[in-house]
């Protein structure tokens, strides 16, 4: 599966956190991630990713073309919501695209660990049938 991790700026400590604690289950998919975030994982974890822009720079929107082209099969981005974002439209039409091709978006670290226990027992392979339409 292909999973794209995203991080607001003071959940990166968290997104990081939630990689080390789910390397083994994370090392077994296709990783993306925005600019800092993924090179923070990658320098406390052993997974690789390929990285984007920064997301109020374009990352965000990287991400969403790949969802566009049903090319993304899980989203996690640890939103910060207690602070305003300037590219928060961006975060907006990322929340759509995942509703329109039916792609789960965690955006909170009760809701990843759930989609990671989910995805280590084999419950999210539907996505593969709809990668297949």
């Amino acid at each position: 599966m292909k999973i794209a991790l995203i991080a607001h700026d003071r959940m990166k400590e968290e997104i990081v956190n939630l990689s080390m604690a789910y390397e083994g289950i994370l090392s077994e998919h296709e990783l993306y991630a925005t600019g800092t975030t993924g090179l923070r994982i990658m320098e406390a974890t052993s997974l690789t990713l390929t990285r984007f822009l920064s997301g109020p720079l374009g990352g965000d929107q990287q991400i969403g073309a790949m969802i566009a082209r049903n090319e993304m099969d899980l989203i996690i981005f640890l939103r910060d919501p207690l602070t305003a974002q300037p590219h928060e439209p961006d975060i907006i039409a990322l929340l759509r695209l995942c509703d329109v091709h039916k792609i789960p978006f965690a955006t909170n670290l009760g809701t990843a660990e759930v989609l990671l226990k989910a995805l280590e027992r084999g419950e999210l392979s539907w996505r593969e049938i709809v990668h297949k339409e």
